[in-house]
C-alpha cells in the first residue's frame, strides 16, 4: 500500500537501456493509474538511456536488430521507426539498421517524454553516483549506499546494472599487466592508444564487440588479428528477410540431444522452403527461455561448452552493411581471423606484444584488446554486498543472480525483499535476456508488479460522469468535460475534436476512451495523431481501468485500425449492445466524418439508425444521420424536413448540412442550394471539418448553373492545394477540376498536377479503398498520366474485390480516354455504371464517371447515345449546363 507519506519511493540502479525502459514503464503506468511515485535513477553516466551499448558515437556501429524490432514498447513495435521519421530520417523503414548512438538518443527522448507526461504524479530525479551497498531497514524498506556518501531509502529497487564485467581470466599474467592490453574497450578513453597509432591490433574474441572495434580501428598500414576458440564471426542478417515460419512441434520436454536434432531438422526445412536458415532460428525466439529452463544444469553446461559459440554467431547477427564492410577488410587482408586461444604473451623492447596462440602460431601486435564480452559473475561492490548479506545468490551455472519472475531470491530461496532485476542479471534463469525485445517485456512486467500493490482500495462511486448521451465514463470530471467537448465536435463535424480529446488524456492518462477516440480520428480523418501509440495506450488503459462498454469500443477501434473488421461485425455488435454510443454510430454510418462500415449500404445503414433511435429520443445528431440516409434513398422531401429539424436545434450540425446540400443538388435547386450553403460556410461552417467538401458542394451548383468564373473563383479561394491537401484534395479538388474540364467550365489546362503533388504518392497509386482509388483515377486522368493509371490498375488487381471489379476496368477506360481511344473508353465506362455504387460515396461523387462517359460518347461521335444519357440526367434534375450540352448536341 502507499506509505503514509503519500508517495511510494522506488530506486532504479543503472540508467542504461534496461533502467531507462523500466523508468519509462513506471512513469507511464503511474500516470495512467494516478499513483503518486518518487523515482530515483542512480547512475554516474552523463545521460540516461545510453549505458555502454548505445554511447558509441561511431556511425559504423549499427544495431544488430532492425529498427522495427527496437521499440521501447512491446505493444507498439513501430514506435522507434516513427520516432526516426519524426527526427530527421523520414525515409527510414522497419527493416533498416540504424546507428547505436541514434538508438541511445531515442531511449533518452522517450524517457524524457514519459517523465513529462507523468508530471504531477511521478517525481523523477537523477543521482550521478554509483550504488555500492544495499541493506534492509527496520521497517522493511531498503537503504542504498552511494559512492558520493548519500544514503538513499526506497520502498523497492530495480537493479538494472547490465551485463557483468569481463575479468580477462583467459589472459596470461604478463598480458594483463601490460599497458598495451585494453581490458575494457568500451570504457571512456580506453581506445585512445590504439586510435593514436597504426600498430597492429589483436582482438581476442570474434563476436559483435570485435566486429565494431575492427571497423573503428581500421586504417592504412594496420593489420588486425582476431582470435577466438571457434574462430567464428557473427552471421549477417539477410538483405531481404525470407519470411516467417512456425517453431517445430515437440520441443518442450525434449532432452538437449533431442533439441539439437529438432533444431537442425528445422533449419533444414527452412533452407528447403525459404533458401535461408534464419527463419528457423528466429521462430525459436519466443520459446528460448522455456526451453532453457527445461534443461538440466548439466545439459545447460554442455550447451554452453559445445553449442554456445555456434548459437551466438547465428542468433546475434550483424547488420548487412556491417557484414559488407567486414568482408572488405578480410578481402584486403587487413583483418585476419584465427581459431584457438591465447597461450602466452610477452612484451618486446619496442613496446609491442608477442602473443603465442594455443596452436603455436605467433602474432605480433602493438595492442591486445579483450573482446570476449561480459563475464558470468556479477562482481561489482553492490552485487557483492547483496551476496555477502544473503540477499542475493548466484544464478544457475553462476551466471547472473537467481530470480523468480525478476525478483531476487535470497540464500534461503525466498523473495522477501523488494529487490528486482531485469536483463543480463537474469541470464542464468532465461539465457536469452540481453536484447531490447526481451528487456522491454520484462520492464513492462516489472512496472505492473511494482505498482500493483499501490492501487487504491475500491471505493463505492456514487456516480461516474456521463458522456452527454447517458453513458458513463471511467474518468474524473475534468477529463470527462474535455471528452464531451471532443465528442460534441465530432458529431457536429467541427474542428478541434482532437485537441479536446488530447486535453482529456492529458488530464487523465488512464482514460481509455480518450486514447481510443484519438486513434480513431487519426486513422479515419487524417488528424495528426500517432495512431499506433494512441491505440496502444487505449489498450493498456482498457486492461487496467475501463468498463465493458469502453473495452468493447477499444476493441472496435483496434479492429478498425488493423483492418480486421472489414464487414463491421464488431462495430455493429457493439452498437447492438450499446446503441447510445454516439461516437461508434458516427463511425458506422458513412456520411462525411468517417468512412463507415465498408459494406454498410442504405439497406443496412437505415435499419441500424432506426433501431438505435430509442437511445437518442430525437436528438439532433441522430436526426441528422437519418436525414442523410433518406436523401440517399431519394426521399428528398423527407430528408429536407429532417435536416431542417436538426438544424433548428443545432445550427452547426455538419451532418444535417451535408444532407441538405445533397437534397438541393439532387432536386435541381442550384441557386437556392448555392446561396444557402455559401451563407452557412461563411457563418456557422467556419469551424467545420471537411470545409472543403462543403465548398465542393457549392462549386457543383456553380457548375450546374454553367458559371465558369464562379467555379474558378471557388477553386482558387477554397479548394486549391495549399488550402486543401491529402485525400480531401484528391476527392474534392481533383474531381471538381475534371468535371469543370469535361463541361467546358475550365478553359485551358487544369492544374491537376498540383493536386496530385499535394497527396502522398502511396495514396494515389496504392489506395486502401475503392472510393479513394476512383478519385485517384480521376485526378490521374485529368493530369493525363497514363503510366500512373496503369500502376493504379496493377495495384487494384491485387487489392480487395471491389477494386478488382470496378477500379481495374475504370483505369483501363480512363487510359483509353487519355490516349483518345474514345469508343473503347465509352464502352468501358458504360459497362461500369451499374456496379459503380460498390465503391461507396454519394451519387453526386460517383456522377463524375457518368460525366466522363458523356464526354467520351461525344468525342467518339456517338451523339444519339449522348442524347439519351443527357435526357436521363435532365429527367433526374434540371441544370443549365446540361441544357446547354443538349442544345449543342441537337445543333
Amino acid at each position: 500500500m502507499i506509505p503514509a507519506r503519500g508517495r511510494y519511493a522506488l530506486a532504479i540502479v543503472g540508467a542504461g537501456a534496461a533502467g531507462a525502459l523500466t523508468a519509462i514503464q513506471l512513469c507511464e503506468t503511474a500516470a495512467r493509474r494516478r499513483t503518486p511515485l518518487e523515482l530515483v535513477l542512480v547512475d554516474p553516466a552523463p545521460e540516461a538511456g545510453r549505458g555502454t551499448a548505445y554511447a558509441t558515437p561511431d556511425p559504423r556501429h549499427r544495431l544488430n536488430v532492425p529498427a522495427g524490432g527496437m521499440s521501447c514498447y512491446p505493444d507498439d513495435p513501430g514506435h522507434f521507426t516513427r520516432w526516426l521519421c519524426r527526427h530527421g530520417e523520414p525515409n527510414v523503414t522497419a527493416a533498416d539498421f540504424v546507428t547505436r548512438y541514434r538508438f541511445g538518443a531515442y531511449l533518452a527522448d522517450t524517457l524524457g517524454q514519459a517523465i513529462v507526461r507523468a508530471h504531477g504524479v511521478a517525481r523523477v530525479r537523477r543521482v550521478r553516483a554509483r550504488a555500492e551497498g544495499c541493506a534492509d531497514t527496520a521497517d522493511g524498506r531498503l537503504e542504498l549506499r552511494l559512492t558520493d556518501g548519500e544514503l538513499l531509502t526506497a520502498d523497492g529497487a530495480v537493479l538494472a546494472t547490465g551485463p557483468a564485467a569481463g575479468n580477462a581470466a583467459w589472459a596470461p599474467p604478463g598480458l594483463r599487466s601490460s599497458p598495451r592490453f585494453v581490458a575494457a574497450p568500451w570504457a571512456p578513453a580506453a581506445l585512445d592508444g590504439p586510435l593514436a597509432d597504426t600498430a597492429d591490433v589483436l582482438l581476442v574474441g570474434t563476436g559483435l564487440t570485435a566486429v565494431d572495434l575492427a571497423l573503428t580501428l581500421d586504417r592504412p598500414g594496420r593489420t588486425m588479428h582476431a582470435v577466438s576458440r571457434g574462430g567464428l564471426l557473427p552471421q549477417p542478417h539477410a538483405l531481404t528477410p525470407a519470411g516467417e515460419m512456425p517453431a517445430p512441434e515437440g520441443l518442450y520436454g525434449a532432452s538437449l540431444d533431442g533439441l539439437r536434432r529438432a533444431v537442425y531438422r528445422h533449419a533444414g526445412r527452412a533452407l528447403r522452403l525459404h533458401g535461408d536458415w534464419r527463419p528457423a532460428l528466429d521462430s525459436l525466439r519466443p520459446h528460448t527461455a522455456h526451453l532453457w529452463r527445461n534443461l538440466t544444469l548439466q545439459e545447460r553446461e554442455e550447451f554452453l561448452e559445445r553449442d554456445g559459440a555456434l548459437w551466438n554467431t547465428h542468433r546475434h547477427r550483424m547488420a548487412p552493411a556491417t557484414a559488407e564492410a567486414l568482408a572488405r577488410l578480410r578481402a584486403a587482408r587487413r583483418l585476419r581471423v584465427y581459431s584457438g586461444g591465447v597461450a602466452a604473451a610477452h612484451a618486446e623492447r619496442d613496446g609491442t606484444m608477442t602473443v603465442t596462440l594455443a596452436d603455436g602460431r605467433t602474432l605480433h601486435a602493438g595492442w591486445v584488446i579483450d573482446c570476449t564480452g561480459p563475464g558470468r559473475h556479477l562482481d561489482d561492490p553492490l552485487w557483492r554486498s547483496l551476496v555477502d548479506a544473503g540477499a542475493a545468490v548466484p544464478g544457475p551455472l553462476g551466471m547472473g543472480v537467481a530470480t523468480r519472475d525478476g525478483r531476487l531470491l535470497d540464500d534461503l530461496g525466498r523473495t522477501v525483499r523488494p529487490l528486482f532485476t531485469l536483463g543480463a542479471p537474469r541470464r542464468g534463469e532465461l539465457w536469452e535476456t540481453t536484447a531490447i525485445p526481451e528487456i522491454r517485456v520484462q520492464a513492462a512486467a516489472l512496472a505492473q508488479e511494482l505498482l500493483a500493490p499501490l492501487a487504491p482500495p475500491e471505493r463505492r462511486v456514487r456516480r461516474r460522469p456521463l458522456d452527454g448521451h447517458g453513458l458513463a465514463l471511467t474518468t474524473h470530471a475534468a477529463a470527462a468535460t474535455a471528452y464531451r467537448t471532443g465528442l460534441d465536435r465530432v458529431l457536429k463535424v467541427r474542428s478541434g475534436a482532437d485537441d479536446a480529446f488530447r486535453r482529456a488524456v492529458a488530464l487523465d492518462p488512464g482514460f481509455a476512451l480518450g486514447h481510443a477516440a484519438l486513434a480513431l480520428l487519426g486513422h479515419e480523418c487524417g488528424v495528426d495523431v500517432d495512431v499506433p501509440r494512441a491505440l496502444a495506450e487505449a489498450q493498456r488503459c482498457a486492461r487496467e481501468r475501463a468498463d465493458d462498454r469502453e473495452r468493447s469500443f477499444v476493441d472496435v477501434v483496434t479492429r478498425r485500425v488493423h483492418g480486421t473488421d472489414g464487414d463491421g461485425a464488431a462495430l455493429l455488435g457493439h452498437l447492438d449492445a450499446y446503441p447510445g454510443d454516439a461516437l461508434a454510430l458516427a463511425a458506422a454510418v458513412p456520411t462525411i466524418a468517417f468512412s463507415g462500415v465498408s459494406d454498410l449500404d442504405d439497406d443496412y445503414a437505415l435499419p441500424l439508425v432506426e433501431r438505435t433511435s430509442p437511445a437518442y429520443d430525437g436528438h439532433w445528431f441522430h436526426t441528422s444521420l437519418l436525414a442523410f440516409l433518406r436523401q440517399g434513398q431519394g426521399r428528398y422531401h423527407e430528408a429536407g424536413e429532417l435536416a431542417h429539424r436538426a438544424l433548428a436545434t443545432e445550427p452547426g450540425s455538419g451532418h444535417a448540412v451535408h444532407a441538405l446540400a445533397h437534397v438541393h443538388y439532387e432536386c435541381g435547386a442550384h441557386e437556392a442550394g448555392r446561396d444557402w450553403l455559401d451563407a452557412w460556410v461563411s457563418g456557422q461552417g467556419r469551424g467545420a471539418v471537411h470545409r472543403a467538401h462543403f465548398s465542393w458542394h457549392i462549386a457543383l451548383h456553380e457548375l450546374a448553373l454553367d458559371d465558369p468564373a464562379a467555379v474558378r473563383r471557388r477553386w482558387f479561394a477554397q479548394l486549391a492545394p495549399g488550402r486543401v491537401s491529402g485525400v480531401r484534395a484528391l476527392v474534392d479538388s481533383g474531381s471538381l477540376l475534371w468535371r469543370a474540364r469535361l463541361s467546358d467550365n475550365w478553359p485551358g489546362e487544369v492544374p491537376a498536377a498540383d493536386v496530385l503533388d499535394s497527396v502522398a504518392r502511396e495514396v494515389v497509386e496504392r489506395p486502401a479503398t475503392a472510393f479513394t482509388a476512383m478519385h485517384a483515377a480521376v485526378a490521374l486522368t485529368a493530369a493525363g498520366d497514363v503510366a500512373a493509371l496503369r500502376r493504379l490498375r496493377d495495384h487494384a488487381a491485387g487489392a480487395d474485390s471491389v477494386q478488382r471489379e470496378v477500379i481495374v476496368p475504370l483505369c483501363e477506360a480512363f487510359a483509353a480516354l487519355v490516349e483518345e481511344r474514345f469508343h473503347e473508353a465509352a464502352r468501358g465506362l458504360d459497362a461500369l455504371l451499374p456496379v459503380l455504387r460498390k465503391v461507396g460515396g454519394s451519387a453526386a461523387q460517383r456522377e463524375v464517371v457518368e460525366e466522363t462517359l458523356l464526354y467520351a460518347l461525344v468525342a467518339a461521335g456517338r451523339c444519339e447515345a449522348a442524347r439519351r444519357l443527357l435526357d436521363a440526367r435532365l429527367d433526374r434534375k434540371a441544370a443549365p449546363r446540361d441544357r446547354r450540352l443538349m442544345a449543342a448536341l441537337c445543333g
